[in-house]
C-alpha cells in the first residue's frame, strides 16, 4: 500500500519547544505556589472529565504528541515522527528512545499499548478501574493500539476521523507506566508515575497537591524545585493569598478585582478569549447505557428515563420558555463584567462551521409565560438548578449567577430550588442524569469542533454515568449529521452539517447558552515564562521565578 509520509524532525532543545528562556533572567530553583479554585477529583488522564484534576496531571504525563505552545497545533512529544496510511485509517508512530518514568521503569511500545488498550478493551485487566469517559466522547473510532516493536506502535481506525492527530495531544492518551499501574492497582490513581517535567509527591485532599522536578526529565529539567496546586474555593481569598505572597498565582479571579489587580504593581494579569461556553442545561429526560463502553449507541442498547427526569423539561415548549426568560446579556455585563460575549451556539463564534444565522431567544418574559401556558404550566413549576461548588474557565462565580437564574425565572412562575454537593460528587451526578437542570460548561480540548458538537450535544454522549450531553438530547438525526462531519476531510462539508446542527439544537433548546469568557491568570510579577493555552490547560515546565 501507498503511504504518505510525515517524518517530522525530532525536537528536544526546551527552547524549540516552550518557547526561548531569556538565559540572563531564567534561575533555577525555588517553589511556586498555584492557588486553584478546587481539588483535583483523580489523578488519572484516562479517567477524569475536569480541569482541575488535569491541570495537576499536564504536569506529570505526556502523549505521543502534544500542542505547541499557545497553540493546538501539534508537535512531536514522546512520539519523534509519524506515518499515516493513504486511506487514512492507520498511523504508525516512532516512539523516542531513553525515556523514564518517574518509578525509573522504561518508556516503550508496552507502556504505550497498556495506557490505549485498558480504555477500549473490555477485557483487559485494568479496564475495569476507569469509566473512561473521554474516551468514549473523542476516541471512539479506534479500533485498536497494536506494538511492532518495542520502540514501534501502529493506530489502527474503524473509520476516517478528521480530528484524530489533534486529539492525540489531548490528556486522555497520556502514556502512564504499566508498573505503577501493577504496583497501585485501584489506588494508582491517587499515585501517579508519567514522564512529564515534575513528579507526584503528595495528595493532601482538599488542601493541597505537591510536584517536583524530574532530574531525569528527557528535556532539560524544570527550572522549579517543585509546583504546589493549593485549593482555595474563594475568589476573594485567592486575591488575597497572592497579594501577600502566600502564592504566586491564581486562577478564574473575579471581574470585579480586576482594576484592583491592575493598580498593584506587584502583579500581572493574563488574559486572552478562551476556547469554551458556559450553560445551562436541561435534562429532557432519556439516556441510554452504554452497556460494551463503546461510546456508541448500539440498536441493543434502548433509550430510557434518566435518573433526573422531570416531566416539564422532557417538552420542548418549556425550555424555550425558559431560554426567553433569562436575560443573557444582563448576566454578561453585571457577573462577567466585560470579560465575555453572549453566546447562542454551543461553540465559540471563531471555530469552523459556526452558525451565525442563528436567531437568540431575546429576553421576553412574556412570550416565556404564553410558551408555558401554552405547554399546559400556567402557574409555573418548580425545578431543582444544580449549581457548581467551584470556579471554572466560561462561569467564575456559578451561585450569583444561579441566583440571577432563579430570579429571572422567578418572574415567570418558576421556582428554582439550588442543590450544592462536592466538585467530585456534582460531575459523578451531572453524568448519571440525576439533576433537572445544572450548570456546567466546556473548555475545548483540541481546537477541533467535533470537540464541541459530538462531546456535548452528540445522542452518543447521553450515555447515562459517563455523559457529556447533560441535556440528554437525543435526536438521532442530529449524531447522523455529527458522525458524517467527522468522517470528512472536506472542512466546507464539515462546516455545513455543524451549522445544521446547531440550528436544530436551537430549536430544540435543551441548554440555555449563557457566555464565551475570556481565560484569565493572575501571576506575582517575578513570576516569568507562563503562556496561556487556548485550551486553559496549565503547563509549568517553562515557568521561573525571578
Amino acid at each position: 500500500m501507498m503511504k504518505r509520509k510525515m517524518w517530522l524532525v525530532i525536537v528536544i532543545a526546551t527552547g524549540l519547544i516552550f518557547g526561548a528562556f531569556g538565559a540572563s533572567a531564567a534561575q533555577a530553583g525555588g517553589t511556586l505556589v498555584f492557588g486553584s479554585s478546587g481539588d483535583a477529583v483523580r489523578l488519572d488522564p484516562a479517567d477524569v472529565t475536569d480541569g482541575e484534576s488535569i491541570q495537576r496531571m499536564d504536569n506529570i504525563f505526556e502523549g505521543l504528541v502534544e500542542y505547541k505552545s499557545g497553540s493546538t497545533e501539534i508537535q512531536p512529544a514522546l512520539a519523534t515522527s509519524w506515518e499515516t496510511s493513504e486511506d487514512g485509517k492507520e498511523i504508525t508512530f516512532k516512539l523516542r528512545r531513553g525515556v523514564k518514568f518517574h518509578d525509573g521503569t522504561a518508556f516503550n511500545a508496552d507502556a504505550v499499548v497498556f495506557s490505549f488498550a485498558r480504555q477500549y478493551d473490555t477485557n483487559h485487566p485494568y479496564h475495569e478501574r476507569g469509566e473512561w469517559a473521554y474516551w468514549g466522547y473523542m476516541f471512539g473510532d479506534v479500533d485498536k493500539m497494536v506494538k511492532i516493536d518495542d520502540y514501534t506502535v501502529k493506530l489502527t481506525l474503524k473509520r476516517i476521523n478528521a480530528s484524530i492527530m489533534t486529539s492525540l495531544a489531548m490528556f486522555t492518551v497520556n502514556i502512564v507506566s504499566p508498573t505503577n499501574a501493577e504496583k497501585w492497582g485501584a489506588d494508582a490513581f491517587r499515585n501517579p508515575a508519567g514522564t512529564g517535567p515534575f513528579k507526584f509527591v503528595e495528595w493532601v485532599k482538599d488542601d493541597h497537591i505537591t510536584l517536583e522536578a524530574n532530574d531525569n526529565y528527557w528535556r532539560e529539567k524544570p527550572k522549579l524545585d517543585r509546583v504546589i496546586f493549593r485549593v482555595i474555593p474563594d475568589a476573594s481569598a485567592r486575591l488575597m493569598a497572592l497579594e501577600v505572597g502566600e502564592v504566586h498565582g491564581i486562577e478564574y479571579p473575579d471581574p470585579a478585582h480586576f482594576d484592583k489587580i491592575r493598580a498593584n504593581a506587584d502583579l500581572k494579569l493574563l488574559s486572552e478569549p478562551g476556547m469554551n461556553v458556559g450553560y445551562m442545561a436541561m435534562n429532557t429526560g432519556y439516556g441510554y447505557k452504554d452497556a460494551n463502553a463503546n461510546g456508541v449507541r448500539d440498536s441493543n442498547e434502548p433509550w430510557v428515563k434518566t435518573p433526573g427526569y422531570f416531566e416539564p423539561l422532557t417538552k420542548k415548549e418549556v425550555r424555550q420558555a425558559i431560554n426567553y426568560a433569562i436575560d443573557k446579556q444582563a448576566i454578561v455585563d453585571d457577573l462577567y463584567m466585560g470579560t465575555a460575549i453572549v453566546a447562542k451556539n454551543g461553540m465559540p463564534p471563531f471555530m469552523l462551521g459556526y452558525n451565525d444565522g442563528v436567531e437568540d431567544y431575546p429576553y421576553d418574559p412574556q412570550k416565556a409565560r404564553t410558551l408555558l401556558a401554552e405547554a399546559g404550566y400556567p402557574d409555573g413549576f418548580e425545578v431543582t438548578l444544580h449549581v457548581m461548588p467551584v470556579s471554572r474557565p466560561y462561569m467564575f462565580d456559578p451561585p450569583k449567577i444561579g441566583e440571577a437564574i432563579q430570579s429571572y425565572l422567578a418572574a415567570v412562575g418558576i421556582t428554582v430550588k439550588f442543590y450544592q454537593v462536592d466538585w467530585g460528587t456534582y460531575l459523578q451526578e451531572t453524568e448519571a442524569g440525576n439533576h433537572q437542570m445544572c450548570l456546567l460548561g466546556w473548555t475545548g480540548d483540541n481546537g477541533d469542533p467535533d470537540n464541541f458538537m459530538n462531546v456535548l450535544y452528540g445522542p452518543n454522549a447521553a450515555s447515562i454515568g459517563s455523559a457529556g450531553n447533560y441535556g440528554f438530547y437525543n435526536d438521532e438525526g442530529v449524531q447522523f449529521l455529527l458522525s458524517q462531519a467527522l468522517q470528512t476531510y472536506d472542512v466546507k462539508k464539515r462546516a455545513e452539517y455543524y451549522r445544521i446542527v446547531q440550528q436544530l439544537i436551537h430549536e430544540a433548546a435543551p441548554w440555555v447558552y449563557l457566555a464565551h469568557s475570556n481565560q484569565n491568570v493572575v501571576f506575582r510579577k517575578n513570576v516569568q515564562g507562563y503562556a496561556l493555552h487556548p485550551t486553559s490547560r496549565k503547563f509549568f515546565y517553562p515557568v521561573w521565578i525571578e
